[in-house]
Order: structure tokens, then C-alpha cells, then sequence
């Protein structure tokens, strides 16, 4: 389900008006995350650690309201609630487009996502997801301490989803932490929005 956000009364209405006519109205930052209980509890209790921060990522951009904005024409949409839509490694090298619901529970979120995940390793070409708009698109680059990154994207086709990667896993002052890379469009949130959603995103690692 989705709603229509009223621009007229949007505080950030000039903004919107300001950055949607930018060729590349995307900004990113890219943070260092503390995973060490994350990385632990996911152990503790036998699932992935892929999938346990995957999560913990989507539930703080559900939290995030911008994060489930979404641009239609001249118009934005709020939607109740955003998925996720990650690139999946291959032991031959390649990767898949994947999709998975969001649910709020761990839980509930595991049993399919695991199964997503084998359907896209067990295909083969890139295996688009038919996911609509209401998706976060994920990547993650387990081989790379990256410190930047940018992204391949067509300027002719309307997007508005956030983009969201992931690095490699490295230990600093007996601490797990992973990079954390997070483009979004400007037209539809700041750097104080991108900081709401790194807030509840560790907040949720640590628990």
C-alpha cells in the first residue's frame, strides 16, 4: 500500500523542486559500522551473517520515512513499507538479482530470504527481480574494505530508490566493523535523514 505525500505542505518542498531536475540528483557517504555483535549473534544462533545485517538494514530504512519515498512523475508516493532487492554471489564469479519481502521479525524474514538466495546461486544470467519501486537495492562487495563507491546507472530511466552496499568484514581494536556505503536521492532527503537511518541501523547490530 502507498500513499501520496502532499508537496505543498512538505517542508521540503523546495528542495524536492531544487534537486529532482539534477542529471545525477544521487548523493552517498560511506561509514564504518561496528558488527561485532551482530557477527556474533548470527553465529550463536546458526544463520547468515549476510542476511542477519541485511535485515537489520531493511528494518531501519522501513523506520526511516524518506527511505520509503518514492518519485512517480511529479509526484511522491509514501509507501507503507520497502523491500529489499540485493545482488547475490555465485561461485562461478557472477551475481543475480534477488527479491525479498520485508518482515519485522528476524524470524520470519529468514526462512525466505535463504530460499531466494539458492534459487538466484542456482540460476544463471543476471535474473532480474520483478520488484516494482518500493525496494531498497543492496549490493555487497565481501571482498573490498572499501572506503568509496559509486554506482553504474542508465540517467534516462526514473529512479528513486536508495542504494545501499556493503564491504568486507575487518578487525579494528578487537571490533568487527564493515564499510557501509548509502545513495539516495536528494530530491527526497538530506544528510540529516541518511544519519537517522546509519543511527538505526547500528542500533539494531548491537542488539
Amino acid at each position: 500500500m502507498k500513499k501520496q505525500l502532499d508537496i505543498s505542505q512538505w517542508p521540503r518542498k523546495d528542495h524536492f523542486a531544487f534537486f529532482r531536475r539534477f542529471e545525477e540528483p544521487f548523493f552517498g557517504v560511506t561509514v564504518e559500522v561496528d558488527c561485532t555483535a551482530a557477527y556474533e549473534k548470527a553465529k550463536a544462533e546458526g544463520h547468515s551473517f549476510f542476511l542477519h545485517y541485511l535485515h537489520c538494514s531493511l528494518a531501519a530504512a522501513n523506520e526511516t520515512e524518506p527511505f520509503r519515498y518514492r518519485i512517480n512523475g511529479e509526484e511522491v508516493w509514501i509507501y507503507d513499507a520497502v523491500h529489499a532487492s540485493p545482488t547475490i554471489n555465485r561461485p562461478d564469479g557472477t551475481f543475480g538479482f534477488a527479491y525479498m519481502d520485508y518482515h519485522a521479525g528476524m524470524a520470519d524474514f529468514l526462512p525466505a530470504a535463504t530460499a531466494e538466495i539458492a534459487r538466484v546461486q542456482a540460476a544463471v544470467g543476471l535474473v532480474p527481480a520483478v520488484s516494482g519501486e518500493n525496494v531498497i537495492h543492496y549490493s555487497s562487495l565481501p571482498w573490498l574494505a572499501f572506503t568509496a563507491i559509486s554506482h553504474a546507472r542508465s540517467f534516462s530511466f526514473p529512479d528513486s530508490c536508495p542504494k545501499i552496499s556493503f564491504g568486507r568484514m575487518s578487525e579494528k581494536n578487537g571490533r568487527r566493523v564493515m564499510p557501509t556505503s548509502v545513495h539516495v536521492h536528494h530530491a527526497l532527503m538530506d544528510g540529516y535523514h541518511v544519519a537517522q537511518y546509519l543511527e538505526r541501523f547500528q542500533e539494531k547490530l548491537n542488539q
